[in-house]
């Protein structure tokens, strides 16, 4: 992989289209993920008046939205991004390993609510699952983490609160949705078996990624 191939936002979303898949932050192999390949400037530095630029992040929503990418914490739970291409075959393996929730569990309501309301940002989502109380943001998170990890749930886009003046500001707040909603079903149906789709992902990577190993390949595809 070229260093320093993403100086924008049209830069991140031809390297995910190339790449196929592209966590955003370190990924647990060396030089595979979106800041290791974005120009430093573009990094995330502190402004002098002590606030900061994060060119990087501020892309994700807008490569995920224009590049009709799936995004969520598909990289053994790490965020990142998965092209149309890959995705039927990421989603036939990871949905063939983590089974169908139960209607009546905590991870069934979740999906049943979000089809119910097309999408949400998470913490609507999360008040109306009912995790309101004390410490249960970090409960409310391993479930939607779960579920994205089984290409149940991608993120849509991200919204900002505005300022008095109208401007953008913080982290922003993930917008949730199904697959079959933002990608469409047929993206979600692959004519490959799981291991089938698996071998085809692993070969792509191991071929992308000659510097990993065998255990962290499967880091990242299981």
């Amino acid at each position: 992989m070229r260093k320093y191939m993403i100086h924008n936002c049209p830069d991140l979303i031809d390297a995910v289209e190339r790449m196929g898949f592209l966590p955003l932050l370190e990924s647990g192999v060396a030089g595979f993920s979106a800041d290791a390949l974005v120009a430093p400037e573009c990094r995330y530095h502190l402004l002098d008046d002590g606030g900061w630029e994060w060119p990087l992040w501020q892309w994700k929503g807008p490569a995920v939205t224009e590049g009709g990418f799936a995004y969520g914490k598909f990289f053994n739970g790490k965020a990142g991004f998965v092209s149309r291409h890959w995705w039927p075959d990421l989603c036939n393996w990871r949905r063939s390993r983590y089974r169908q929730p139960d209607e009546d569990s905590v991870e069934g309501a979740i999906l049943e609510i979000l089809r119910v309301n097309g999408s949400m940002i998470t913490r609507e989502l999360r008040t109306a699952c009912g995790f309101t109380g004390p410490k249960m943001r970090g409960r409310f998170d391993g479930y939607v983490t779960r579920l994205q990890m089984s290409c149940r749930i991608v993120t849509e886009d991200f919204v900002y609160p505005r300022d008095r003046h109208g401007n953008p500001y913080g982290w922003g707040w993930a917008l949730l949705a199904t697959p079959e909603r933002l990608l469409g079903a047929g993206l979600c149906r692959c004519d490959r078996s799981p291991e089938e789709s698996r071998q085809r992902i692993v070969d792509h990577l191991a071929h992308l990624l000659p510097q990993a190993s065998e255990r962290q390949l499967a880091r990242l595809v299981d």
